[in-house]
C-alpha cells in the first residue's frame, strides 16, 4: 500500500531499500514529497525498517523470474542501492555495529550470493525491467526501416475515405530516398462524393506500448508543405476515439517534427469528444496518419490540394523533452577501475581494493554492471562513493573523476547526492567519486540543535564531464573475458 500522505513528483523505485544508503534514500525522498516504491527481498525487515506505509514490492534482482511487470507500473525513476552484502568474517551484531563503522574496521567476507550474480546479473535484469519505463536518451523507435528495406515496426493497412463513399485511395510504399531505406505514404486524395482524406494506420501493437516514460512523438518524414493529422488510439477497437494532432511539414524538404503528448485532443470523425477519457500514454495500441481535407468540427484544412501526394517516412519515435534528466541513479564505488591495474601499490589502496580478488572480484563486477548502464541507453548517473560511514551529513566534499581518490563520506551524504542527482541535466549521464574531505582518522560531526543547511550539489554536477570513468590501463582478465 503506498503512503497516504500527499506527494509530487515521479515515482521512484529504490533497490536495496534496507541497506544503509538505500534506506537513507527512502527517507530523503520521503521528506521531499517523492512518492516511492521499493523493491526488496524480505517484505518484513522493509516494513520494520521503512514502515507499515512504504509501497514495496518483493523480488530479487539477481533472480529475473521475481521481477514481475506490474512491479514497475508507473515507475518513472530508479536508485540502484543494491550491492553484494559483505560482512565481518568473525559475526556482527544483530543492528551490525561492525558493519557500520566501515570495512576499514573488520576482516571482510561476502555474505549470500556472490559478486556476479548481484553486481552484473542483477544490474542486467534490473535494466531490463524499468528501461522501457524510465526511457531512454535517444527515444524509443516505434516505426523504421532496416537498411536492407525490411520496416521495423507493424504493418501499415490503407484506410481512406472509400469506408464514407470517397474514391481518395493510399498505401505505403518500402522504397528509398537518396541513400535512405524509408517507407512513402503515397497516394491520391480527393474529394468527389464528398470525401477527402487518405490514411494509412497500423496494426495494433501487442502488447500495447507504455509511452508514459516520454512527452511526446517525434517524425522525420519529407513532406510538400501539407499539414497531416497524426492519430493514436489507446484501445485495440477498429472504430473509436482517437486522439489527433495537427502538424505542418515543410515544402520539400525533410523535417523532424515533435508533437507533444499534450498537444493530442480526443476526436471521432473528425469532431472533438468533450467527454473523454485523458489522453492514457501508457496504453498505445496504434498509430494513423492522414491527409485530409477536413481539420475538425467543420473547420478546413487551410493546406489541403486534392491529387497525388507521396511523402517519405524515415522514423516515428517517442523522444524525450531536453534537458534530460537521470532516470537511473546507481551506487558504485571509488577504486572499482584500480583493481590490477598496472604498477598499484595495494598496500595505498582501501580494503576494498586491496581484497577484491579474495571477496570474489567484487570490484570487476561493480565495473561491469556500470558499463551495461552505460550501454542501455537510459539517462543516467553513476556514484561512485569511497568508504561509507554513519557519520551524519554536512561534511565538506570532493567530486572527482577518474577514480583517484581515497578518504570517507556519510551514507546519509551519498542519499542526498542521488536524489539531486535526479533533478539535475548536469548530472545526466556521469560518473563520479565523491569523499568528504575530513581525514578518515578525524571523526565527524554536527550540533543536531544547529545542523549545517542542506547543500545544493548543482555546482559540483555542473563541473562534471560526460565520458569519464576512470578506465586506465590493460582491462582486467575477468573482466574482458566475459564481454
Amino acid at each position: 500500500m503506498a503512503d497516504s500522505k500527499a506527494k509530487t513528483g515521479d515515482l521512484v523505485l529504490v533497490t536495496g531499500a534496507t541497506g544503509g544508503v538505500g534506506k537513507r534514500v527512502v527517507d530523503v525522498l520521503r521528506k521531499k514529497g517523492i512518492p516511492v516504491r521499493v523493491l526488496v527481498r524480505n517484505t518484513e525487515k522493509a516494513r520494520t525498517l521503512l514502515g507499515p506505509d512504504t509501497d514495496i514490492v518483493t523480488g530479487d534482482v539477481t533472480k529475473k523470474a521475481t521481477l514481475q511487470p506490474h512491479y514497475f507500473h508507473g515507475v518513472k525513476k530508479v536508485i540502484s542501492a543494491a550491492s553484494v552484502i559483505v560482512g565481518p568474517k568473525e559475526g556482527d551484531t544483530p543492528d551490525r555495529q561492525k558493519y557500520s563503522q566501515g570495512i576499514k574496521f573488520f576482516m571482510p567476507e561476502i555474505k549470500g550470493d556472490p559478486p556476479e550474480a548481484v553486481e552484473y546479473q542483477g544490474m542486467k535484469n534490473l535494466i531490463d525491467a524499468v528501461k522501457d519505463h524510465v526511457g531512454l536518451l535517444q527515444g524509443r523507435l516505434l516505426i523504421g526501416f532496416y537498411e536492407n528495406g525490411i520496416p521495423f515496426g507493424p504493418a501499415w493497412g490503407s484506410l481512406d475515405d472509400v469506408v464514407m463513399g470517397g474514391v481518395s485511395e493510399s498505401f505505403l510504399q518500402v522504397g528509398r530516398e537518396g541513400d535512405e531505406p524509408v517507407g512513402i505514404f503515397r497516394g491520391v486524395v480527393s474529394t468527389a462524393n464528398n470525401g477527402g482524406f487518405a490514411s494509412i494506420r497500423t496494426k495494433n501493437f501487442d502488447p500495447v506500448l507504455d509511452l508514459s516514460a516520454y512527452d511526446g512523438l517525434e517524425l522525420r518524414l519529407k513532406g510538400n508543405g501539407q499539414r497531416l493529422k497524426l492519430i493514436v488510439r489507446v484501445s485495440k477497437d477498429w472504430d473509436g476515439t482517437g486522439y489527433t494532432a495537427s502538424f505542418d511539414t515543410q515544402k520539400n524538404s525533410w523535417t523532424q517534427v515533435r508533437v507533444p503528448f499534450s498537444s493530442f485532443v480526443p476526436v471521432f470523425r473528425a469532431r472533438t469528444v468533450q467527454d473523454a477519457p485523458p489522453f492514457d500514454v501508457s496504453s498505445i495500441a496504434s498509430l494513423q496518419l492522414m491527409y485530409s481535407k477536413f481539420e475538425y468540427d467543420g473547420r478546413l484544412n487551410p493546406t489541403f490540394e486534392p491529387g497525388s501526394f507521396a511523402i517519405p517516412i524515415a522514423s516515428i519515435k517517442a523522444y524525450l523533452n531536453e534537458p534530460v534528466t537521470p532516470r537511473f541513479v546507481h551506487v558504485s564505488s571509488a577504486g572499482v577501475t584500480r583493481p590490477d591495474r598496472p604498477g598499484l601499490d595495494l598496500s595505498k589502496q582501501p580494503p576494498a581494493v586491496r581484497l577484491n580478488k579474495e571477496l570474489g572480484d567484487i570490484l570487476t563486477y561493480k565495473l561491469k554492471g556500470e558499463d551495461l548502464i552505460r550501454e542501455s541507453g537510459v539517462p543516467f548517473t553513476i556514484v561512485r562513493p569511497c568508504a561509507l560511514t554513519e557519520e551524519p551529513a554536512g561534511a565538506e566534499l570532493q567530486f572527482d573523476q577518474g577514480d583517484n581518490i581515497t578518504g570517507k563520506i556519510s551514507r546519509e551524504e551519498v542519499a542526498r547526492i542521488c536524489v539531486a542527482a535526479l533533478e539535475s541535466p548536469a548530472a545526466c549521464n556521469v560518473t563520479f567519486e565523491v569523499k568528504s574531505t575530513v581525514p578518515f582518522s578525524e571523526p565527524f560531526s554536527i550540533d543536531p540543535s544547529n545542523p549545517p543547511a542542506e547543500r545544493n550539489y548543482e555546482e559540483n554536477f555542473k563541473n562534471l564531464k560526460q565520458g569519464i570513468t576512470g578506465k586506465t590501463g590493460p582491462v582486467p582478465e575477468a573482466y574482458a573475458a566475459s564481454k
